[in-house]
């Protein structure tokens, strides 16, 4: 927790609702997030001040309409854009059960916290796997919603258009359907609508079990060889499935990931050089290249040097993309994969001070089964799987129909009820 927030969640505390789903339950807001009237939020070394929010955006107003208490913000990489969380300005944030290892990026914070028990849930949100990957790196569950599920107004109208996802990380899977049902909804004019379930997604937990058909991939479509302890959680969680009644089929993806991976940080590139533009325009002058990490900076440059039609082109590549991998992983009800194709990476191997942008992304072969749903808008939830002996969790990922997080929570809830992995108590060393 990087940013404080006591007295105003004392003040929140006296005025919530009493009847709300969380009432009075104490969480965390994100450091890049929602816009909670009264709190703080802080960007880079250069932009370090701190920018107060006047108003709440609708996500805000609904966690608190849900009786949720914010206690302040938790810490993210600059920017957001790492599956690390080290950042300049407040520090590295360490991995709870194993502290030579990261929780992951960019709500890394809000996933060391909830892991750490410091409290039941926090914000997260996901623009390449920011809540799926800390989630997995945590032992936690990370649902990334359907495109369009949580609105992004008032304050913005669309978020690197639709590719980015507000949630939440948590202990159980019970505690993000009910989240979902506090949170979820369009406001008149949004971009993207998904269809409703007829039953709230809480209540839909405890209906009856159907035979579902899963497809499961045990390759990468780009980069190194799933870790050996990847691969046997993923075998372990097909033969779970299996057992619970379901139908499995190992597919290999054809999508083209790497090209499409590619043409995804060209468009989010431009967003951020947007964003960027708007802290300095808000702190009354320009970028400065000392302001930011190498790699941002980069990025920054990056987004500003490409032409409209330049831009046009990848934007129009990564949405035929997002619609091809829809349409690869359509004839299934879920689909799993790994989370993160590698064990948890030690402290401070995803360096942001990488000055080549290119070199940058092309590492990370790790997260390649995350942004392909970003970019497609499908709903994916990364679960706990196993342990590793040093007290490493390892996550696996369930992909969904477009709309459909009600088959995805009753599986993994299910999967939750065979392996109960919140019974699980490492020895924690607190320092």
């Amino acid at each position: 927790m990087v940013i404080r927030h006591f007295d105003l969640a004392r003040q929140t505390a006296a005025q919530a609702p009493q009847a709300g789903p969380f009432a009075g339950v104490p969480f965390l807001l994100k450091n890049i997030g929602s816009n909670w009237k009264g709190t703080r939020l802080t960007g880079s070394i250069g932009f370090r001040e701190a920018f107060v929010c006047g108003s709440d955006s609708e996500m805000a107003r609904r966690m608190r309409n849900a009786g949720l208490i914010p206690l302040g913000r938790s810490n993210v990489p600059e920017n957001g854009w790492c599956i690390a969380t080290e950042p300049p300005l407040y520090g590295p944030t360490l991995n709870p059960w194993n502290p030579g290892v990261t929780p992951g990026g960019s709500s890394g914070g809000s996933a060391a916290a909830v892991a750490s028990r410091m409290v039941p849930l926090a914000e997260a949100s996901d623009g390449g796997g920011s809540i799926r990957v800390p989630a997995s790196c945590c032992g936690l569950v990370g649902l990334k919603p359907s495109r369009g599920r949580i609105p992004y107004g008032p304050p913005e109208a669309d978020v690197w258009f639709g590719c980015v996802y507000f949630f939440a990380v948590t202990r159980t899977v019970r505690d993000s359907a009910a989240f979902l049902d506090a949170t979820a909804g369009n406001l008149p004019g949004d971009p993207y609508t998904p269809p409703t379930p007829a039953t709230p997604w809480l209540a839909g937990l405890a209906q009856r079990s159907q035979r579902l058909r899963i497809g499961y991939t045990l390759t990468s479509p780009w980069g190194p060889a799933f870790a050996p302890e990847v691969s046997a959680a993923l075998k372990d969680t097909v033969a779970l499935l299996e057992a619970l009644g379901h139908q499995l089929e190992e597919h290999r993806f054809a999508s083209d990931l790497e090209t499409a991976w590619i043409d995804y940080n060209q468009v989010n590139s431009v967003e951020i050089a947007r964003d960027l533009d708007a802290q300095a325009k808000w702190a009354g002058r320009a970028v400065r290249e000392d302001d930011l990490m190498a790699f941002n900076w980069a990025q920054y440059q990056r987004g500003r040097g490409q032409s409209a039609t330049q831009f046009g082109t990848s934007f129009d590549r990564m949405r035929k993309a997002g619609r091809e991998i829809a349409a690869e992983l359509a004839p299934y009800d879920a689909f799993l994969t790994p989370t993160l194709t590698q064990l948890p990476r030690p402290v401070g191997y995803w360096d942001m001070n990488e000055p080549d942008f290119d070199s940058y992304i092309a590492r990370w072969t790790d997260a390649t089964f995350m942004f392909a749903f970003n970019i497609s808008g499908l709903p994916a939830i990364s679960l706990p799987a196993v342990w590793t002996p040093d007290d490493i969790p390892i996550g696996v990922q369930l992909v969904g129909r477009y709309g459909d997080e009600a088959t995805l929570l009753h599986l993994a809830a299910r999967i939750e009820e065979a392996r109960p992995w919140v019974q699980r108590r490492p020895s924690i060393s607190v320092s």
